[in-house]
């Protein structure tokens, strides 16, 4: 008797735990997507500011990396309403958004590095915040899409 029910148990332990790991998945994504969504939003915004009004931002002092405010700015713009595109799709499901989010978020993070001068706390921010979503996307992907 015992030995019939061991398998039972095992079969509905093993779906249990499949069915914790895909909603585990799913919400990383979801929570990655909105991440996405949100820091895109910033990022645009940021470029936004750094080409209506350039002095907004000063930059230190000895920085390896010297460029125009508003170029800066065009490329946040720019970048940040690719990575706020690519977190709709990842949160609307397209496995190709998952690709796409990946490779913005990294370029996301070198863009947001070469802006460190001129906001380094949010720099940091927003580096730590594109770097969870890499993980997310690349860890948790696979788990909810198998």
């Amino acid at each position: 008797m015992a030995e019939q029910a061991a398998p039972q148990f095992a079969a509905h332990e093993q779906n249990r735990v499949g069915a914790r790991s895909t909603g585990e998945a799913s919400g990383f994504l979801t929570f990655a997507s909105v991440i996405m969504i949100m820091a895109g939003a910033f990022q645009a915004f940021t470029g936004l500011v750094a080409i209506v009004r350039n002095e907004f931002y000063v930059a230190t002092r000895n920085y390896i990396l010297q460029f125009d405010t508003t170029a800066w700015g065009w490329i946040h713009l720019i970048l940040g309403a690719l990575v706020l595109l690519a977190g709709i799709a990842v949160l609307s499901g397209q496995s190709w958004g998952r690709v796409v989010g990946i490779v913005m978020a990294g370029i996301g993070a070198l863009g947001a590095f070469g802006f460190m001068p001129y906001y380094p706390f949010w720099t940091i921010v927003i580096i730590a915040l594109d770097v969870f979503v890499i993980w997310a996307l690349a860890v948790h992907g696979r788990e909810a899409s198998a």
